[in-house]
């Protein structure tokens, strides 16, 4: 089995972003406990992934400080999955895949669930990267310094 290559010492926020998350399983998993899965067995319902990879992406996730797992409300002896602070920040990053793969991976004949309020259900605005100004920001229109 190949290694996986690590980024914790790299000097780019993406790259360790992308260290801390993991793979597409684990954004899943993300995505889904924004939807409101807690337990293993939802999480393994929605994805249909192997449960060995499951535990262990799970585990990932705590270990990155991005899911905590805690005892079940209702006493029972199985336990949930909770987003903490750091793993509810990746919101925006989830909102902004979803907008992403709505626009540019699905047909225009193919709708797609559409992201709402649930205190209005009107639609999302669509995510801008903004100056402090407030003006919108394109890709051509950033710098990023180099350590």
């Amino acid at each position: 089995m190949v290694a996986r290559t690590r980024f914790d010492a790299d000097p780019c926020p993406v790259a360790r972003s992308v260290n801390a998350i993991g793979d597409w399983w684990s954004l899943l998993i993300v995505r889904d406990a924004f939807d409101g899965s807690r337990r293993f067995g939802e999480f393994h319902r929605s994805l249909g992934i192997a449960k060995n990879i499951l535990v262990t992406r799970l585990r990932s996730l705590e270990d990155a400080g991005v899911l905590q797992s805690v005892p079940a409300p209702d006493g029972g002896s199985h336990r949930e999955y909770r987003l903490t602070d750091k793993g509810r920040a990746l919101f925006p990053v989830i909102v902004a895949l979803r907008q992403w793969g709505e626009a540019e991976c699905f047909t225009p004949a193919r709708s797609t669930p559409a992201s709402s309020t649930s205190r209005t259900g009107r639609p999302l605005h669509r995510l801008e990267i903004r100056a402090a100004d407030g003006r919108p920001v394109e890709p051509e229109d950033t710098v990023v310094e180099k350590v």
